[in-house]
């Protein structure tokens, strides 16, 4: 029974969304279709013990149409579901003889998943629902929220899309551009969620760069001629290749001008750089793409002290001008200090960041550069008060403590 749940595992984590996906074109219902879904990996369960069948995906589908098709019987005295049900009997009818017969619809469920009429955080958190196929209570650790209170969120996104009338399409010309860049941020945050991740947090939190470095993948087959989304997938890729030498032994992060370059996965980065370089050659560079290329000369580089700043700060620079926003800004300042010195990043610091951890640590690190050791010492603490990832605060304290008597 282990080897099967195992097994059963593997194919859910794999082919949850694109069954799903078949599911909701089918039913025109997220809750339903979920819910035939969960009967039917409950159903194998009961079944496959006697043996695994020759197509363990089109089993499932068809055994979740069963499903719901029990469903609009139920309901049948409902005129409105005659329809569905009569539809459902004719793909019932219909055998599924081989995995590859059955349709990839992913596209149309993370365009709907990822629309622009829901929050942000609903649609990291429906994502992983119906892309990646993790449980409710594991977004909710994922978030460190109630697993009542994610059960609520997701269920009031599957209200808004039903009645809201959001279609299951993926969007036309003069909507694929935005509608993108939505599915593109959305995947991009749950790696985020993933990497901040510190140790001694929820080990699901963790998986999160797995997952979304996933989902880019499967969007790059969806879409194999958007070089934003290769884009992104390098970026992931190149971020993770590095995911190896980040914390010490203690959970402290390690800052990347000291990390162990012989410990970066190689693998990830020449796909990445791979990747990146593919995409740069489609003449239409894009904010992951320039960010991915930012993170191509990091994983390039020999080491620290030979990575080409000034190539850095000039893609930052065409980064500002695509999407111009106080956090790129603060990154190119941190460029510039290494590029030009830290008193020049100190002068290109944005404003307006002052709720911002990221923001005081990177003063800090250039006053202390600089010698000015009070100056460092208050910017070291006030990017502590705002320091809720415990890799990030050991690190922190360890700058912090290592500093001299204040300057009289």
């Amino acid at each position: 029974m282990e080897r099967l749940q195992a097994e059963l595992a593997v194919i859910m984590r794999e082919d949850w969304g694109r069954l799903l996906a078949v599911l909701i074109k089918d039913l025109r219902d997220f809750q339903l279709a979920e819910d035939c879904l969960s009967d039917a990996f409950t159903s194998a369960l009961e079944h496959w013990p006697r043996g695994v069948p020759r197509n363990p995906q089109g089993w499932l589908l068809q055994v979740a149409r069963r499903k719901a098709i029990d469903h609009f019987r139920r309901a049948s005295t409902r005129a409105k579901m005659q329809p569905d049900l009569a539809y459902l009997m004719a793909l019932d009818a219909q055998e599924i003889d081989a995995e590859h017969d059955i349709p990839d619809e992913r596209l149309r469920l993370v365009f709907t998943a990822c629309h622009p009429a829901l929050d942000s955080k609903t649609r990291i958190a429906l994502t992983l629902r119906t892309l990646c196929g993790l449980t409710t209570p594991e977004i909710a650790r994922a978030f460190l929220d109630k697993e009542a209170t994610m059960a609520q969120r997701l269920a009031r996104a599957r209200g808004k899309i039903s009645r809201a009338g959001i279609p299951y399409v993926v969007p036309g010309p003069e909507a694929w551009e935005e509608r993108l860049a939505s599915v593109l941020t959305v995947i991009y945050l749950i790696f985020n969620e993933g990497y901040s991740a510190s140790a001694g947090e929820a080990p699901i939190r963790l998986t999160l760069c797995d997952e979304a470095t996933r989902l880019a993948r499967a969007l790059h087959s969806l879409c194999p001629g958007e070089p934003e989304v290769m884009g992104l997938l390098a970026l992931l890729l190149l971020n993770h290749a590095r995911s190896p030498a980040r914390l010490d032994l203690s959970g402290a992060a390690i800052p990347l001008e000291i990390q162990d370059r012989s410990r970066w996965d190689q693998d990830r980065a020449q796909e990445g750089l791979s990747l990146i370089e593919t995409a740069l050659r489609r003449g239409r560079p894009g904010p992951f793409q320039l960010q991915a290329a930012i993170s191509a000369i990091h994983v390039e580089a020999v080491d620290f002290q030979t990575t080409r700043w000034d190539e850095i700060v000039l893609i930052y620079d065409r980064l500002l001008e695509l999407t111009p926003n106080p956090v790129v800004a603060l990154n190119r300042a941190v460029a510039l200090s290494f590029a030009q010195g830290p008193a020049v990043g100190l002068a290109h610091l944005p404003s307006g960041l002052d709720g911002y951890q990221s923001f005081h640590a990177a003063r800090a690190d250039m006053f202390r550069r600089l010698g000015r050791v009070a100056a460092a010492q208050a910017a070291y603490d006030r990017a502590l008060d705002l320091t809720g990832n415990e890799a990030d605060r050991l690190l922190l304290q360890r700058h912090r403590e290592a500093l001299d008597t204040p300057e009289t």
